[in-house]
């Protein structure tokens, strides 16, 4: 097929708020030897988009500066390398930038079939939560069923992918949420406990639910919790921190992360070598993707925009109103 050699992308005009997101155009990439070409149905948004947004996360070296870090669609051309994918796949992919546009180039150890029993949309909420639960979790973390996983910001799409996946392999969930209505859905989801922050302290809902606390924390909010993880943790117990939402300066009394023998950990996925990540999605594909076609586990998507609409969705993902992700469609 014969393609354009331009199209519509979303690009950062300046640092700022979601206003700074316009409509480009841009040239149509031609793939790398061991890439593919992507003709986007949809884009997923996450936060690390708003923080590039924002100034405070720029692309790696080479990247594009164009946001987006996962899409679903159809592939349109293949390098000359590329042998497990051909024209005409349905696939979702995970990128380090170029989501937010009409196509986009993708590694080809970083892409996965769209599992059968989902729409294209829902493929696209796929890629970068369940590499990021995956990798920290079950690959980090070492989670094994049977333990404890406390989850903050149960409602994110972090959170509710974390709660499906480990529920389905056996793990017993408590996540925070900030109102009743989305610790219902967690509780939904299959959490044994959602807490709301605003009213109860998970430390001590923690404790009284556990003996002794829990086995592993997945933290993005930082700040003050640092410390609450912390006091949560039963002994030998692993924290890990993706994101910080309250700030990563803080104060901390480490004595007990002694006296526990706890690992306190963070990472980052979109700076990650290439074959790091691609050992991720053969990770993901083997474990996780069963799990969706067993109905186990399927992306909560709250509401989709037009990818002109961009701001928009940025501006719903900072007022922290939505339930699950949020996605852009072609």
């Amino acid at each position: 097929m014969s393609l354009p050699s331009t199209q519509t992308s979303i690009e950062i005009s300046e640092p700022g708020a979601p206003e700074v997101l316009k409509l480009a155009s841009r040239p149509v990439q031609q793939p790398a030897d061991n890439q593919v070409l992507i003709k986007v149905a949809a884009a997923g948004i996450n936060r690390p988009d708003v923080f590039q947004r924002m100034g405070f996360y720029p692309p790696p070296p080479g990247v594009t500066d164009i946001p987006g870090l996962e899409v679903s669609g159809t592939v349109v051309a293949t390098g000359a390398l590329v042998e497990d994918w051909s024209m005409g796949d349905k696939v979702c992919a995970l990128l380090s930038g170029g989501g937010y546009a009409e196509y986009a180039i993708a590694e080809a150890s970083l892409c996965l079939p769209v599992p059968a029993n989902l729409s294209l949309v829902e493929a696209a909420a796929l890629p970068e939560t369940c590499f990021t639960v995956w990798h920290n979790l079950f690959e980090r973390a070492e989670l094994k069923a049977g333990e404890w996983l406390l989850v903050h910001g149960g409602s994110s799409g972090i959170g509710t992918t974390a709660i499906q996946m480990a529920t389905a392999l056996g793990v017993n969930v408590i996540t925070t949420a900030g109102s009743d209505k989305k610790c219902a859905v967690c509780e939904e989801l299959g959490a044994v406990k959602a807490i709301n922050y605003n009213r109860d302290d998970f430390v001590e809902v923690c404790k009284a639910l556990t003996e002794g606390g829990v086995n592993v924390v997945l933290d993005m909010v930082g700040g003050d919790y640092v410390q609450k993880n912390i006091s949560a943790c039963a002994p030998k117990a692993r924290i890990i921190s993706i994101a910080f939402l309250r700030g990563s300066n803080v104060q901390v009394d480490l004595l007990p992360l002694m006296l526990k023998q706890l690992v306190l950990t963070g990472s980052t996925l979109r700076a990650q070598p290439l074959e790091n990540k691609a050992r991720i999605a053969a990770g993901v594909e083997s474990q996780v993707w069963p799990l969706i076609a067993e109905g186990k586990f399927k992306p909560i998507v709250h509401s989709s925009f037009p990818l002109a609409q961009a701001s928009a969705g940025h501006a719903l993902m900072e007022s922290s109103q939505h339930i699950g992700k949020i996605v852009l469609v072609n």
